[in-house]
């Protein structure tokens, strides 16, 4: 079996960057004597438990408390659950909590005020990279960097987790490809064929929509889906203008006026003007979009490769209708996966229970805790440790797609695991184009401000 690795590097620019889930009775002497015995017990016990609660010692058998802190979606609870069994059942003295945080920007924001307020659970699932980098990892973050299992974990996820040489997370879930899942029965049906350009994504989309089905899905409710087309596209943009990044970062290149970077946008604009979206595009949710692509009422989600996960646990039946291409774009020769690491777990600086968070943190990361993601939702990619197991020969058909492109070396990191800087209003600037409100032009005008805002805050050299 292949061994995947990923050549991620995240440019660091210094340490100190602040960065985008405790009797024999025989008379009444015997009598006297038993009460007087339970009497002295009684008392002896109430002063030891005086004593330990005076001198901080809990009982021997007290139960160690931590809490989780997980994203919302459904297979990710599902893992979640099943580790934490798994866990309490090999450390019994800890005992696991666990809550959820909505995604994107209201996600991003709730961790944030979480750990500036103090509130941040034990331990929390989140993003890798410039989101990462944005929550000011030095002083909110336990440093994990000499835990043992860091050495099974890849270097290529170390550095998105990472400040300096400090390391802070580990990794949860395998490697994600953003691209776009299609219902197979549609394009047999239709007899379309994989598209490898966008000219061909577009042709098919006309034949989709003259057949009544939706040809592309979009999920506003959620807007954090809203974003995609824009970062999907980045390997494409990468292999048009290989210096992108790192002009980017620089404050050398813009969205707005580079020809490769803008043509996202402008895929979210076309798509709208020519009707090709679901009709309750603007208020449908994640859930739903991943609905209408297992029941085939819509042909296309652009989606990170996750969303199999969830395929598998709400629509099992469904599973094998459902397939995965990279987002096309201008050169078929130059095509290829824009890819996102797993999730980061972390624990919180000001965590009281840090022994038992490590420990947490360790069993995720461990053999047994891929594979029981692996047993509980399925695997969707690459895992990012040594110690994984092997995929299965039996691996459903849109993962089969993803790690085909990982076969052939055509895989890329997304921009914001090359670069620090990443907008925090994109998703609702690529709303405002989805839906018509502004065009991409504009758009990509008022991100190039975001991103300007951003790297001022993160106090970036040239902004």
């Amino acid at each position: 079996m292949k061994a995947y690795n990923f050549t991620f590097t995240l440019k660091r620019f210094n340490d100190d960057l602040v960065y985008g889930g405790l009797g024999h009775n025989q008379g009444g002497n015997d009598v006297l004597s038993n009460k007087i015995k339970r009497g002295f017990l009684a008392a002896f016990a109430g002063a030891s438990v005086f004593s330990l609660s005076l001198t901080g010692i809990a009982p021997a058998n007290a139960a160690t408390t931590i809490t989780v802190l997980i994203d919302n979606t459904e297979s990710t609870s599902v893992a979640y659950k099943a580790m934490n069994i798994a866990f309490e059942k090999a450390n019994p003295t800890i005992k696991v909590k666990m809550s959820t945080r909505p995604g994107g920007a209201d996600g991003d924001n709730l961790i944030k005020t979480k750990l500036a307020t103090g509130q941040m659970a034990d331990v929390f699932q989140y993003n890798t990279g410039s989101l990462f980098q944005a929550l000011n990892p030095a002083k909110t973050l336990l440093d994990l960097s000499k835990e043992p299992w860091q050495k099974t974990v890849q270097s290529s996820f170390k550095q998105t987790v990472s400040v300096g040489p400090k390391v802070y997370g580990a990794p949860y879930g395998p490697a994600m490809g953003g691209g776009i899942l299609y219902n197979k029965k549609v394009y047999a049906s239709l007899g379309l064929k994989v598209p490898t350009t966008w000219a061909e994504f577009m042709a098919n989309n006309a034949e989709i929509k003259d057949a009544g089905i939706a040809p592309v899905i979009q999920t506003y409710g959620d807007t954090w889906t809203s974003q995609l087309f824009v970062l999907g596209d980045f390997y494409n943009v990468q292999a048009a203008d290989p210096k992108f990044a790192v002009n980017y970062t620089n404050n050398k290149a813009k969205y707005a006026t580079s020809a490769p970077a803008i043509k996202g946008f402008q895929y979210l604009e076309k798509l709208n003007k020519l009707g090709y979206f679901n009709s309750d595009y603007a208020s449908a949710k994640y859930n739903d979009g991943i609905e209408k692509i297992a029941k085939g009422t819509g042909a296309h989600y652009p989606m990170l490769t996750f969303a199999i996960n969830d395929l598998k646990v709400s629509y099992p039946d469904k599973l094998a209708d459902i397939g995965f291409f990279a987002q096309p774009g201008a050169s078929q020769a130059k095509n290829g996966l824009t890819v996102w690491t797993g999730t980061g777990v972390y624990i919180s600086a000001k965590t009281k229970a840090a022994a038992a968070a490590k420990k947490y943190v360790a069993f995720v990361a461990s053999k047994q805790g891929t594979d029981i993601q692996t047993k509980t939702i399925g695997q969707s990619g690459p895992y990012f440790t040594s110690t994984a197991s092997a995929p299965s020969a039996s691996l459903p058909g849109a993962v089969k797609d993803i790690f085909k492109y990982f076969d052939v070396k055509k895989t890329g990191p997304a921009l914001e695991f090359l670069s620090p800087i990443k907008g925090p209003n994109l998703e609702q600037i690529c709303v405002s184009i989805g839906t018509g409100q502004t065009t991409a032009l504009k758009g990509a005008a008022l991100y190039d401000e975001d991103v300007k805002k951003q790297a001022k805050q993160l106090g970036i050299k040239g902004w």
